[in-house]
């Protein structure tokens, strides 16, 4: 097979620049359903995008279109296959098309679901989360006029933000995700302007913690001073997870220092919204505390609300815990580390008890391969600017499924997004040339991966 035909970089960003008009329809009309996957929401809308989905797929002179319907509560997955010529490798694109809720409407400058465009944005629940980088996706297809230089696979899913079967589904069902390399357009820049690559995600893990000592809640007039606490000895084990500085302080998470790109400590401030005059916790670089290190967060704790407190010394208490573990360690050994250190604290020489929830591993990408070379390269040539790396400190079920059930295949995370897109939040938004590069680095990554998948068949015949 000769090595496909090169098209320019400044030919490749006229097409996107001619396409934008229609790309910026299509991602307005998208974001105006609100496709919301969550139990309680009507699901006509989800349904609605999903369709919208396909009639954009179509309309672009996309014929092979299908559905993939998983018992279980879940969405229609889209799935798509473009040709390529003979021979020519395959590309999996994936994103998705539900987004989370706007229930915070006040905190809007405008109606979450109205998009409307000012400053150079487009506004809106799920411009940038995800429906920016699926509009993005078709508009590469549509710069080769639905004929890349390598096969294509679509995968639009409906239920990422809520988790569904098909988190796991490819894991056990590979075939129709088969491909050679895998784009996971869900993630996006360190920065505006500044062209990134993610190539790691930390696992997650889930620990219930609980302290008992009394048949019931005791007045603390009568009883308080003697009668053993749950709520205070809790309180004494779950200090004992960081040390003074904020690290944490479990033997056993494995935490190594980054090296690629990070935010600086303004950005962080910024973007945490951290109140003035607060010290952040830990020590060492940003990159490895929030993504080659471990993090320990109580996302929930039994107790009377503040506004009504009760004169008792508590008989019970529980504590819910989030576990962020290095992208290469496994999560459950992570997840028994933190057990184990949990149950081995005395407060006040009481016992504590803490169970495993819910595991899912990181990820942490190969590379130097042909699909991570055209990717540095086509987002270098897209934003002009040296190709940054960076992790994610959240997990992305889906990516470790298609790791496990494709391994050979090069998995590679780059999109519209930034890191100043406030994705979940009010006044969500994707900016319109980060969206057009975007467009632009998906289309070069086409054609770059073709050139050096054909280079090195020619090679290999040598």
């Amino acid at each position: 097979m000769s090595v496909p035909v090169f098209r320019p970089v400044g030919e490749v960003e006229d097409a996107v620049s001619a396409l934008l008009p229609d790309l910026k329809s299509a991602l307005n009309r998208l974001v105006s359903i609100p496709s919301i996957a969550l139990d309680g929401y009507p699901t006509e809308p989800l349904m609605r995008a999903h369709d919208a989905v396909v009639e954009l797929l179509r309309d672009s002179g996309i014929t092979q279109v299908e559905e993939l319907v998983i018992p279980g509560k879940t969405a229609p997955v889209v799935l798509a296959t473009v040709p390529g010529p003979p021979g020519a490798p395959t590309v999996l694109f994936y994103t998705h098309y539900d987004v989370v809720p706007a229930d915070d409407v006040d905190l809007w400058e405008s109606p979450p679901f109205e998009p409307q465009e000012r400053d150079g944005a487009i506004y809106g629940r799920g411009t940038a989360d995800s429906k920016a980088n699926l509009v993005g996706i078709i508009g590469a297809l549509r710069v080769f006029d639905a004929q890349p230089p390598v096969t294509v696979k679509l995968v639009f899913e409906g239920q990422e933000e809520f988790g569904s079967p098909f988190d796991f589904y490819p894991a056990t069902h590979p075939e129709p995700f088969r491909a050679d390399a895998m784009v996971i357009a869900d993630v996006g820049n360190v920065r505006p302007g500044a062209p990134t690559l993610t190539v790691a995600l930390r696992g997650s893990a889930q620990v219930t913690v609980s302290v008992d000592t009394l048949k019931a809640d005791k007045h603390s007039g009568l009883y308080g001073g003697a009668a053993p606490d749950a709520r205070l000895a809790l309180i004494r084990a779950l200090a004992s997870l960081h040390d003074d500085a904020g690290d944490v302080a479990v033997e056993g998470l494995r935490r190594e220092e980054w090296t690629g790109t990070s935010y600086t400590e303004q950005e962080f401030r910024d973007l945490a919204e951290v109140l003035e005059g607060k010290a952040l916790m830990g020590t060492g670089g940003l990159g490895e505390r929030i993504w080659s290190g471990p993090a320990i967060t109580v996302i929930g704790f039994d107790a009377p609300a503040v506004d009504g407190p009760v004169n008792a010394v508590a008989g019970s208490a529980r504590a819910v815990l989030n576990v962020r573990v290095h992208p290469a360690q496994d999560a459950a050994e992570a997840q028994a580390e933190v057990i184990r250190h949990l149950q081995a604290q005395r407060p006040f020489g009481l016992e504590v008890t803490a169970t495993a929830g819910e595991v899912g591993n990181g990820f942490a990408a190969e590379t130097g391969g042909p699909g991570f070379e055209a990717a540095v390269a086509a987002l270098g040539a897209a934003w002009d600017a040296t190709t940054g790396e960076m992790a994610g400190g959240g997990s992305i079920p889906l990516v470790m499924a298609l790791h496990t059930g494709i391994p050979e295949a090069e998995k590679l995370l780059f999109g519209a997004t930034d890191g100043y897109a406030n994705i979940h939040g009010p006044n969500e938004r994707v900016l319109i040339d980060e969206m057009r590069r975007a467009t632009v680095a998906k289309a070069l990554f086409l054609q770059n991966y073709a050139a050096k998948s054909a280079a090195g068949r020619s090679g290999t015949s040598r």
